[in-house]
């Protein structure tokens, strides 16, 4: 029997030393690392004196090292296992640690790296993973009303989630403490199979599941290999696994099972082809209720969950929280990108403040899975920005569900509707989104959705005409799109959504611009702009904007959709008529026009003030003067609200007589140290004066007489016409095909009463 520990040759010393160093650790933070209570063995391993073998083991991984290169005549294999049974190793924690240090390298080897999408070299998994959450319960198991669900606006849709409605999240390696069965279920991209892969490089190194082996099964390789051998039996496909690792005696998997010294983990149940799945299923049963003690976790997309796996709790992980997106971001710049440490840090702010901007809503709906924000990472790494063009990126993210991640992972899967190419797949689900979100609905019935499949598949050349054959397919292809593709998902027992609104929207815009000619387009942009003044139509109009070849027909249209809101009203038209007299002898007439509209809406500009300086950067003395009339009328015994607003004021005029105004104003205000009691006396006795003298010189620099007053009816037609225009605007500003005559067109007529728009005709 060969000994149990191994040293450090002069050569490997030296290695190990520099690899040390690089790490910039202490002996204690080695030990911490390797799972030690005291430094004293990894002083003897730099030493070169004897460390237990899996101790040396456990420390070059920790310093990326093979410690076969670093040991003193390391053994080709270590024989004990084969010169005794298992069953004649008396002592199990020693069969463990032997077993775990004969398949060590090949568990790092195997399991330590990941392939990201698009790049090129392996990543560490410690270098990029993020501890998951998971919800122990599953929504989609739930019996609700199809009504609770209609009651979920858009911005509550991101917020439900998938299963994620007032739930308590517990971290992925509790609840594998908690359960010794666990089916661990999740969307695609969601970090199943990492998380896998964590729990085996964790048990592997003894810091999860110590007293344990790691076994890790890819479901389809066994399938694969059950498919050419004829008959599912785990245990000898993972008696083969061994094999290769020197472990030739089948009674040590034998006895680590009867012992409950396994960490059985089984990837991907979903990958399985359907003809295989029963007996994969089957195989997975026998073996978790023959070797009880074991802790045995099966991972699966959610929408699998008809596998029944008996006595095994079903989980499903939950989406990135805000802090997990910001962990995965910083790890994500500094495991992937080549620059320096500080452009990394620094990349990585810049990509979680440019995520939570309000722009960038779309990106940061889908940035809760592993995968998405991955990818949006990788975007903006290349791009230093969030792509304009949110079409294109959407588009990458469809062509990823809907083929491209199954064939990176190499996957088989059941092609329930064959014959059906990506852009067959996309008019379907364009199909579904568009005649979903006209109804105004998020959600959706099963039969429903069934519906408009049969409708599609119906008009497929050489479709079957049989009302029951077609049910079926529609059954089949709605159970493809979820499990394989998981854009649609059932998000209780038999109602449906997309699984993000952002692609239901997309999908949405799609439609609309699928026509191959202006003749054909004329109808749905005709349709579509009925729904301007709709705030859940907002994301509709840009895409489709962007999505257009040539975009003049629909701002056009819009346009004429905007003036013809006020039209009718001859009170709304005067005051139109007034702003634009307003604008003459301004060079930015359109930008003074949104002004004066805004400041007749209201007394306070901040919800209005943002179409003024999209249109003209100059006009903020207008709004500081509005806003000091504002502070000093409501704030009359609060010196110091008064002074502050005066100040604001004074630091941004640049007429001479203004400034020289309400200098003097200012002198006339109370020290703000005097005592309470005399600056109320101020307020009663010398206020209403001061006040009249502060609006008439304001009315006079901005030469504004007239008040306007509107019924609330009036109010809310100016605030779609006043939201419709700002839409109008991004349209604009964003990123699509217009003429320049069109352009000036809209720019130079935007606010203008019907009388003037008909005299520039």
């Amino acid at each position: 029997m060969v000994k149990r520990s191994l040293q450090a040759s002069l050569a490997g010393i030296e290695q190990a030393k520099k690899a040390f160093a690089y790490k910039g650790w202490t002996q204690d933070n080695l030990a911490y690392e390797v799972n030690l209570k005291t430094r004293q063995p990894i002083w003897r391993f730099f030493s070169g004196r004897p460390v237990e073998r899996h101790v040396f083991i456990e420390i070059c991984s920790v310093l990326s090292l093979n410690w076969r290169e670093i040991a003193a005549n390391p053994p080709e294999e270590f024989p004990e296992l084969k010169e005794l049974g298992a069953a004649e190793f008396l002592d199990i924690d020693a069969l463990v640690q032997q077993v775990r240090s004969q398949r060590f390298d090949k568990i790092q080897d195997q399991y330590g790296t990941l392939q990201l999408l698009d790049v090129s070299r392996p990543v560490r998994i410690d270098d990029i993973y993020i501890d998951v959450n998971i919800l122990e319960e599953i929504a989609s198991f739930q019996w609700l009303e199809f009504a609770d669900l209609q009651k979920f606006t858009s911005k509550e849709f991101d917020r439900f989630g998938l299963s994620e409605v007032s739930q308590t999240k517990i971290a992925g390696i509790t609840a594998v403490e908690i359960y010794s069965k666990l089916r661990v279920l999740g969307k695609p991209g969601a970090g199943k199979t990492t998380f896998l892969q964590h729990l085996a490089i964790q048990c592997n190194r003894g810091k999860f599941a110590a007293n344990r082996v790691p076994i890790f099964v890819t479901l389809r390789d066994f399938a694969d290999e059950t498919r050419v051998a004829g008959e599912f039996h785990l245990l000898n496909y993972i008696c083969k696994e061994f094999l290769t690792c020197g472990i030739s005696d089948p009674s040590v998997l034998e006895t680590l099972l009867l012992e409950g010294r396994v960490l059985l983990l089984l990837d991907g149940l979903d990958e399985v082809l359907h003809q295989q799945s029963i007996g994969v299923v089957n195989e997975i049963r026998r073996l978790s209720e023959k070797y009880q003690k074991n802790i045995f976790v099966v991972t699966c997309r959610t929408a699998a969950k008809a596998f029944n796996l008996r006595r095994f709790t079903d989980v499903e992980i939950a989406s990135f929280t805000s802090e997990q997106i910001v962990a995965f971001a910083q790890k994500w710049f500094t495991a992937v990108t080549k620059t320096n440490v500080y452009q990394r840090q620094e990349q990585a702010v810049e990509f979680i403040e440019k995520l939570d901007l309000p722009e960038n809503l779309q990106f940061r709906r889908l940035a809760v899975t592993p995968l998405f924000l991955h990818l949006a990472c990788w975007v903006f790494h290349h791009q230093n920005k969030f792509p304009t063009q949110k079409a294109v990126f959407y588009k990458q993210c469809l062509d990823l569900l809907l083929g491209k991640w199954d064939e990176t992972k190499g996957i088989e899967r059941d092609e329930v509707y064959e014959g059906f190419l990506l852009p067959q797949k996309l008019k379907l689900l364009s199909q579904v989104a568009s005649a979903t979100f006209e109804q105004g609905n998020y959600f959706f019935e099963q039969r429903i959705v069934e519906q408009y499949i049969s409708n599609y598949i119906g008009d497929l050349p050489n479709a079957s005409t049989e009302p029951e054959k077609l049910e079926l397919d529609s059954e089949g292809v709605l159970q493809a799109i979820e499990l394989q593709h998981g854009l649609l998902a059932e998000r209780v027992r038999g109602i449906f959504s997309f699984s993000y609104l952002t692609f239901q929207e997309y999908l949405t815009a799609r439609k609309i611009v699928a026509s191959y000619n202006l003749q054909a387009l004329k109808k749905p942009l005709e349709r579509l702009v009925t729904h301007l003044t709709e705030p859940r139509w907002r994301e509709i109009f840009l895409l489709t904007v962007a999505m257009l070849r040539n975009a003049d027909f629909l701002v056009l249209l819009m346009k004429q959709e905007i003036d013809a809101l006020v039209a009718q009203d001859p009170y709304l038209q005067k005051f139109l008529t007034w702003a634009s007299q307003k604008s003459l002898a301004a060079p930015e007439s359109a930008a003074i026009r949104a002004f004066y509209l805004a400041l007749a809406r209201t007394p306070h500009l901040t919800p209005y003030f943002a179409l003024v300086c999209i249109l003209d950067q100059d006009i903020f003395l207008d709004a500081a003067l509005d806003n000091l009339v504002m502070e000093c009328k409501s704030n009359f015994a609060d010196a110091h609200a008064c002074d502050d607003a005066l100040s604001y004021a004074l630091a941004i005029v640049q007429d001479a007589s203004l400034h020289q105004a309400l200098q003097k104003l200012k002198d006339l205000l109370p020290d703000p140290q005097q005592s309470r009691e005399r600056f109320q006396t101020w307020g009663q006795i010398s206020y209403p004066a001061w006040m009249e003298r502060l609006k008439a010189i304001i009315a006079k620099h901005q030469n504004i007489q007239h008040q306007w007053y509107f019924s609330p009816q009036q109010q809310q037609v100016l605030q779609q016409y006043y939201d419709a225009n700002q839409l109008l605007i991004d349209c604009l500003n964003g990123n699509c095909e217009i003429t320049d005559v069109v352009r000036q067109e809209i720019e130079a007529s935007l606010l203008l009463p019907i009388k003037e728009l008909q005299e520039r005709e």
